[in-house]
C-alpha cells in the first residue's frame, strides 16, 4: 500500500465514523485535527483515533488500552486481537459513554 492509498483509506474511515455519529443522534462531540480524530463524551472522557502513516496503521486509544489496526481485505483489523475497528469502536463508545452508535 502506498502512503496516498493509506491516507485515502484513513480519510474514508474518519468520514464514516463522523457520518455514523451524526446519523445516530448520539451526544458525542468529535473533532479532527490533522491525523487525530477525537471523540469526546458528556462524562468528559475521550476516544482518540490516530493515523500512523509511517506504519500504515490506525491506532485507537481507549481508557483501558491502545489498539493498532492494519487494513486487511477491506477491513481495519487489530494486529493483536483480530477485532475489526468499527465493531470494536461501537462497543467502546457504548462502554465509555452509554451512547449507542452502529457503524454500517
Amino acid at each position: 500500500m502506498t502512503d496516498s492509498e493509506f491516507l485515502e483509506l484513513a480519510d474514508m474511515l474518519y468520514q464514516k465514523i463522523e457520518d455514523n455519529i451524526e446519523v445516530s443522534g448520539a451526544d458525542i462531540d468529535y473533532d479532527q485535527n490533522g491525523s487525530l480524530l477525537t471523540l469526546e463524551f458528556d462524562n468528559r472522557t475521550k476516544l482518540i483515533i490516530n493515523r500512523q502513516q509511517p506504519l500504515h496503521q490506525v491506532w485507537l486509544a481507549t481508557l483501558e488500552n491502545g489498539h493498532h489496526y492494519d487494513y486487511k481485505d477491506g477491513l481495519w483489523i487489530d494486529d493483536r486481537s483480530g477485532d475489526e475497528l468499527l465493531s470494536f469502536l461501537s462497543v467502546a463508545i457504548t462502554k465509555q459513554s452509554g451512547e449507542k452508535v452502529i457503524f454500517n
